[in-house]
């Protein structure tokens, strides 16, 4: 079988520069140098209820995006997305999805708040204009920016503009994670009201999420979040900022790495390979599609040459060496047979030439003791 994907426009290398030049710029702005050169300051400081360092931190990603409020947020990405859809859905709203595996830690949420949902295919304008039109009880939208299913080919700013010209105060949350910082913009920058992802998978401290976009939705998530134990604490948010400024690059280079090896592989180099596909399955990663069904087998010895079995954060600072992982579960879901005969590949740091050696032996290696 023959799959069609439709994978994001990655960043080139000197485009990430220019984001790790532009994200320093706005630190400038926002703290001294001695400021930079601290841990930062902890608890609720009694003006205004938060670490001001934490304060600055925010300011200097919402000027990094171009939005009007940024927050950060326990929980990581899965975190930032339930306080998104906390800040603008009630209990027993409707929300329209894509027509797709939701993702589990999301689906949780949905299922958690009552959410009612409306399924539109985002990969048909038409069929989104008529859920929309017939469904005037929807009360927003979650948009995925990475892919739910192997065949997704949807314009996430095509999608946004669809649904803001037929119902323009209907409010949209972009899930980010795996896109922010790989591709040109973010949700909120392709017009939707709220954008989260987890600054986790941006190099920087367990647990921790953003939100950015509209003020009014991000005021309401702060007034919600005033505990001391839910802040994010002044360190921590220095770590997302140093995370947001290395990551753009690494993953430029991550992505220079993916087309490298998806070249070698389609060349027909590899005995026992049919084939590689490039996806975001979440993240920006290879699908290495085999011709019978060794893939828990290849996964096993490709562990034990060096890549690592599992994610941590799915691009975390933790994981350098290239992961060798079974697809993602919404992949699964649309498909249950890709299981048995292909695999996912994340180059993390490493470059093609350690990728491809520990496929080919791999796969050698299943191959001679069948």
């Amino acid at each position: 079988m023959i799959f069609n994907t439709y994978p994001l426009e990655s960043l080139t290398v000197e485009q990430a520069k220019e984001l790790q030049f532009r994200m320093i710029e706005c630190i400038t702005h926002n703290f001294t140098g001695k400021e930079i050169l601290n841990r930062g300051d902890l608890g609720v400081a009694l003006d205004i209820n938060m670490p001001h360092t934490t304060k600055q931190a925010e300011k200097a990603i919402s000027d990094f995006f171009d939005v009007q409020s940024a927050i950060l947020v326990r929980g990581a990405g899965t975190g930032a997305i339930r306080w998104a859809m906390i800040s603008c859905l009630s209990p027993a709203d409707t929300v329209l999805i894509h027509d797709a595996p939701v993702y589990p830690t999301t689906d949780v949420t949905i299922k958690n708040m009552g959410l009612k949902v409306i399924c539109a295919d985002f990969n048909k304008i038409e069929d989104i204009k008529e859920k929309v039109q017939c469904n005037p009880q929807i009360n927003g939208v979650l948009i995925q920016h990475t892919r739910q299913k192997i065949d997704d080919s949807y314009s996430l700013q095509e999608v946004i503009r669809c649904i803001k010209s037929e119902r323009p105060g209907l409010t949209v949350i972009v899930d980010d994670n795996y896109a922010v910082m790989k591709t040109p913009k973010t949700g909120v920058q392709c017009g939707a009201d709220l954008s989260a992802f987890s600054a986790f998978k941006l190099l920087g401290p367990e647990g921790v999420g953003c939100i950015t976009g509209k003020k009014e939705f991000i005021d309401k998530i702060r007034s919600m979040n005033y505990s001391g134990g839910g802040q994010v604490q002044g360190h921590e948010a220095l770590d997302a900022l140093s995370g947001m400024i290395y990551a753009p690059v690494s993953l430029a280079i991550q992505a220079e790495v993916i087309q490298e090896v998806f070249e070698y592989i389609n060349s027909g180099n590899i005995k026992g390979v049919k084939k590689a596909y490039i996806a975001n399955a979440q993240s920006k990663v290879l699908l290495v599609e085999f011709y019978e069904d060794i893939a828990a087998k290849v996964l096993v010895l490709a562990q034990e040459l060096g890549a690592i079995p599992n994610p941590v954060g799915s691009e975390s600072k933790y994981e350098f060496c290239p992961l060798f992982y079974r697809i993602s579960g919404t992949f699964r879901q649309a498909d249950p047979s890709l299981e048995k005969r292909m695999i996912r590949i994340n180059p993390m740091r490493s470059g093609a030439k350690t990728i491809i050696r520990i496929l080919e032996q791999s796969v050698s290696s299943v191959m001679r003791v069948r």
